[in-house]
């Protein structure tokens, strides 16, 4: 990819209106762009960013053995009325009737829609276990959107449903999640900590929420200013670690997961219901499962950036390596430039070549903002002794290599 051709259009300063570091940088590297306030596009660069993600969580969902679908955004609001959660939600739900005359709303979760779905599907205990995901958006009419991608009205989730005979296959599945999120935040390059939590408007007797430390987080977490213990708000405030005692320091925390044990909570309501060995009748039992996908982007940067950019870590990156040819006027180095480009690209690395004519200062701190793990300078010391640099754009090491060392120590600058 030439970068000429990549629509990335960078910006000095970030408008005043961005609230977080997050924010102000996503918008700096132009990765998403605001249509009205909680509502944005993503650019291709954002775009690249939300795809590796959800790459990441695909792969991890479907080891649990999961299986993908869609479910419409657009839902009848009589399936939320037999709930009863169209009261919890409010005005928070976007509500409006088409033309016919049907009340309809955009969906802020699916519990309802997927519910209705197995009970049409289920009838016998051999119809199950079974569990079923979608990454799609989700609407919330949020009072005060803020924070960018972090509170929007327009989302998107990466939800789960599980459905099983008994609590015991719920309990296994439930815990096969917990890994499987696990997992997916370790890739993302974040560090987190999995609190009990408190189930709100989803339900169920049992919760855990996946917290990360932001500066736009709307949660509270104490973290021991010797041995680093973690404690979340739902202990209450917390003066001293309950491991060493010494002090404990307060801390901003966003939710970017949660996984809950329904039970039969929907499944009750809606009429989920099969036959076991025995021939009598019983409830299935569910679970639910979401990630915030779209949040995640906010969350890796907040925890992956410095005073000059973004830091990404190689699972997330928009691209694994940028080539900074320093004078686009001089053949010599272009051709090496171009040549580089090519040959990592078929070796499967994602290439990202600066072929701008600008300054090499002004080329150097976009390389920072953007925030690519890798960087190759192509300049005087090619042009002097066949010479390339290579930097690393977390610890900002760089070596003068000649070619027969370049693929070690991208792989290096990877690792």
């Amino acid at each position: 990819m030439f970068w000429t051709r990549s629509f990335i259009t960078t910006l000095k300063e970030a408008p005043e209106s961005a609230e977080s570091v997050s924010h102000r940088l996503m918008l700096r590297a132009n990765m998403v762009r605001m249509l009205v306030a909680g509502v944005y596009s993503y650019l291709p660069l954002g775009f690249k960013v939300l795809s590796n993600i959800e790459a990441i969580i695909r792969d991890e969902i479907n080891k649990t053995g999961a299986l993908e679908l869609l479910l419409p955004g657009l839902q009848p609001l009589e399936l939320w009325q037999r709930t009863g959660r169209d009261e919890l939600m409010g005005e928070t739900m976007f509500r409006f009737d088409d033309r016919r005359g049907r009340k309809l709303c955009l969906g802020p979760t699916h519990e309802e829609v997927i519910t209705e779905l197995a009970a049409n599907f289920v009838k016998s205990y051999r119809d199950m276990p079974f569990t079923l995901y979608q990454i799609q958006t989700k609407y919330r009419d949020e009072l005060r959107p803020r924070f960018g991608i972090v509170r929007s009205c327009e989302f998107i989730m990466k939800d789960a449903y599980s459905f099983d005979r008994d609590r015991k296959g719920l309990d296994e599945v439930y815990e096969k999640m917990r890994v499987a999120y696990e997992n997916i935040f370790k890739r993302c390059g974040l560090k987190f900590v999995s609190v009990k939590a408190d189930s709100g408007f989803i339900g169920g007797d049992l919760s855990h929420e996946f917290l990360v430390q932001a500066e736009s987080g709307e949660d509270t977490l104490y973290r021991c200013k010797v041995c680093l213990e973690i404690k979340s708000e739902k202990d209450a405030e917390i003066e001293n670690c309950p491991h060493c005692k010494s002090d404990m320091e307060k801390l901003s925390a966003l939710e970017v997961g949660h996984i809950f044990k329904l039970g039969d909570k929907y499944s009750k309501m809606l009429g989920v219901k099969f036959l076991d060995e025995s021939g009598a009748q019983q409830v299935v039992q569910m679970g639910c499962y979401g990630i915030g996908v779209s949040r995640l982007i906010a969350a890796v940067i907040e925890q992956n950036h410095d005073l000059d950019g973004i830091i990404w870590p190689k699972g997330v990156a928009p691209f694994d390596v940028l080539i900074l040819p320093v004078n686009i006027s001089d053949n010599d180095i272009m051709q090496k430039s171009h040549m580089l480009h090519d040959e990592l690209e078929k070796k499967g690395f994602k290439v990202l070549l600066d072929d701008r004519d600008e300054r090499a200062g002004v080329k150097f701190k976009d390389a920072d903002l953007i925030g690519i793990p890798a960087r190759i300078t192509i300049g005087n010391k090619w042009a002097k002794d066949k010479k390339l640099e290579i930097r690393q754009r977390r610890s900002k090491e760089s070596k003068d290599i000649e070619d027969s060392m370049l693929l070690e120590e991208l792989n290096r600058c990877l690792g």
